[in-house]
């Protein structure tokens, strides 16, 4: 495992906190015979006197409190001792103001030590709430395995949680499952497909991986973001409906394009923590001028309940981390169905109006495509909320307009004139402001051609 510190942190940074050894009586703290043989027995496999290394460090320059778990020191399982060293690398991690990173790999709780070991999860808890509170942040990488209470207070508590390859993750270890247990439900990949994880990532770019996450954190952007630039030339519509047909058109850009466009970088964010993913949101940290903004995108597909949780969970993560918020506003409204209203539709919507209503950090809004009513309002800041050219914003769709005054389909583009839903409409409303295309590059006049050398 010290192996690993070296080859993830900068040459020669790894410094050990000095933590006192608690005694214990015999065979620990409930007496468990043959315990003390057991542990020194590990000591020698491993050469390391408990299940984990807590200490400080550098990665890519930037300081950080550094948790290393050490499975073959009994399954890398917590006792008093080991939450002795993660409550010390909690502490410093608030007292110096830095990110507290945690490479786990840990089977659980310490069963030779009963519920002294299981108590250690309490510890733990109240130390990630105090780093929480003082918005400075958790990151997890989990290793095989990741599982109980080391999965659950650590890893799933993370602000940024990533995954190396295979990974075996899960609440349940792989010896206390069920009998017929799917077993692919408890790998990295299912964690991160249900919304669970941020990244899985190959081990020979976890240095880099792990470096960039630390070094955008340390870096937000100052004051609030400006609206990215349109990516194309469009004209002002002169109809609602032509907004509405160039916002849906297939060749409009979308959120990747303006990423990619406003971004050097990008670190992703996603998923809601309750096993649900959105494939039809982008959510990260993205680089500016080499400053951090974290980015909520929706990707012109109606939202699921699942992504305005996700939405609702990076908001508020951005706020706690001083980041401040770039939302890109592109859907035709929140998902419908009956999975959507099962999976709590309303609730997840109010949740996201919430959460960027009490940003304590500047948001900025961009509507790049269809602004499909309350599922899109959800996502929009009020004061700062901008549109592009190809763009609409409606309280209700034409067409539904129709269908609730029980109007032919032949009064749509009527109704879409009616609902002012076009750029300069929104502009007239004080709802939007219309972004505009950077200036053509003035063209250079043609270089004098060369002189004939023959008429010298």
């Amino acid at each position: 495992m010290r192996d690993l510190v070296r080859r993830l942190t900068d040459p020669g940074s790894f410094t050990e906190l000095a933590v006192e050894r608690r005694a214990q009586p015999p065979d620990g703290p409930i007496g468990w015979p043959g315990y003390d043989a057991t542990r020194a027995r590990a000591a020698t496999r491993t050469g390391e006197d408990e299940s984990v290394l807590a200490g400080t460090a550098t990665l890519g320059g930037v300081p950080v409190v550094l948790l290393s778990f050490v499975f073959g020191y009994l399954g890398g399982s917590l006792g008093e001792r080991t939450g002795d060293r993660i409550e010390a690398a909690y502490a410093t991690a608030l007292d110096r103001r830095l990110p507290l990173v945690s490479l786990i790999a840990t089977g659980g709780s310490r069963m030779q030590e009963g519920m002294r070991a299981l108590s250690q999860l309490q510890r733990v808890a109240r130390r990630a709430a105090a780093l929480r509170d003082a918005g400075l942040p958790q990151l997890a990488v989990l290793q095989d395995p990741t599982t109980g209470g080391g999965w659950a207070v650590l890893g799933g508590a993370a602000d940024i949680a990533l995954a190396l390859p295979g990974a075996q993750v899960g609440f349940a270890g792989s010896r206390v499952r069920p009998p017929g247990a799917d077993p692919a439900a408890y790998t990295a990949e299912s964690h991160l497909a249900t919304g669970q994880l941020d990244a899985v990532v190959p081990p020979d770019a976890l240095r880099t991986t792990l470096t960039r996450y630390v070094t955008a954190l340390a870096r937000p952007y100052p004051g609030t973001p400006p609206p990215p630039a349109p990516l194309t030339r469009a004209p002002l519509p002169d109809t609602g409906w032509a907004a509405v047909r160039a916002a849906r058109a297939m060749e409009r850009p979308r959120a990747d394009a303006y990423l990619a466009a406003y971004f050097t970088d990008l670190l992703p964010l996603g998923g809601d923590r309750a096993g649900g993913l959105d494939p039809g949101l982008r959510c990260g940290i993205g680089l500016r001028d080499g400053r951090a903004i974290t980015y909520v995108a929706q990707c012109g597909t109606a939202n699921t309940p699942a992504g305005f949780r996700t939405a609702s969970r990076i908001i508020r993560l951005a706020g706690r981390l001083g980041l401040p918020v770039l939302t890109l506003i592109d859907t035709p409204g929140a998902a419908g169905d009956a999975a959507a209203e099962r999976a709590g539709a309303g609730p997840a919507i109010a949740d996201t109006f919430l959460a960027l209503a009490t940003a304590p950090v500047p948001v900025t809004s961009l509507v790049i495509g269809e602004g499909g009513s309350g599922g899109a309002m959800a996502l929009a800041a009020a004061g700062n909320t901008w549109a592009t050219p190809d763009s609409y914003f409606s309280v209700i769709a034409p067409e539904l307009a129709a269908a609730i005054l029980k109007k032919p389909a032949a009064d749509v583009p009527h109704l879409a004139d009616a609902l002012r839903l076009r750029p300069q409409d929104l502009a007239a409303l004080g709802v939007a402001g219309i972004v505009s295309p950077p200036p053509r590059p003035e063209r250079q006049p043609d270089a004098a051609p060369p002189a004939d050398p023959g008429s010298r």
